[in-house]
């Protein structure tokens, strides 16, 4: 895969601006009945969307790792790698689907469980480059080698976005507010 040019920047920033500036604009208009605004609509339905699918996401970037991780396997120290990584990864999921049942459930701590998520993109991408780079004595700037960057800060700033947007929106302080989420189950209301 190529160096990203100028037009694929581009696209990129209108694929993030365009939603950005809808969700802003209608973040700025007060609502006629701030009550009513309850449940997965709106804004809300695509956060939960995207919150559904990152597990899924998370598994498709394991099943194409697994080359690299064949290939890892040969080097000395190589499994060590592996194995690290793989334990990073299966951890950073764990946290996606806690995250996922707590939205589900409607449980009050969903915003602070959606933020820890949002701070772990890049705890975990930085504890894999030195794990990687330390484990087999290779400068970091080899381990990020070609466009290694870009996925984790594309990931951080979009999930950034909603992070603000679940600090922010009516919507969501009204929908996430059970506390004893044992005594409710997911299709009770």
């Amino acid at each position: 895969m190529g160096a990203f040019s100028i037009w694929h920047w581009a696209i990129v920033l209108l694929l993030i601006g365009v939603p950005v500036f809808f969700a802003v604009r209608s973040a700025v208009k007060p609502s006629q009945n701030p009550e009513a605004l309850v449940g997965f609509g709106g804004w809300l339905m695509l956060l939960a969307i995207g919150q559904a699918l990152s597990p899924l996401r998370t598994l498709a970037d394991f099943a194409n790792s697994a080359d690299g991780y064949q290939q890892l396997m040969t080097l000395s120290n190589g499994p060590l790698v592996v194995y690290g990584e793989v334990a990073l990864n299966l951890a950073f999921l764990a946290l996606q689907l806690v995250v996922l049942v707590s939205m589900l459930r409607r449980s009050h701590r969903f915003p602070q469980l959606f933020l820890l998520q949002w701070l772990a993109i890049p705890v975990v991408f930085v504890l894999d480059t030195i794990w990687i780079a330390s484990i087999l004595s290779v400068p970091v700037s080899q381990v990020l080698a070609g466009d290694a960057l870009a996925a984790p800060i594309v990931s951080f700033v979009l999930t950034g976005i909603w992070v603000a947007y679940v600090y922010r929106s009516v919507r969501v302080r009204n929908t996430f507010t059970r506390t004893n989420v044992s005594a409710h189950p997911v299709g009770a209301s």
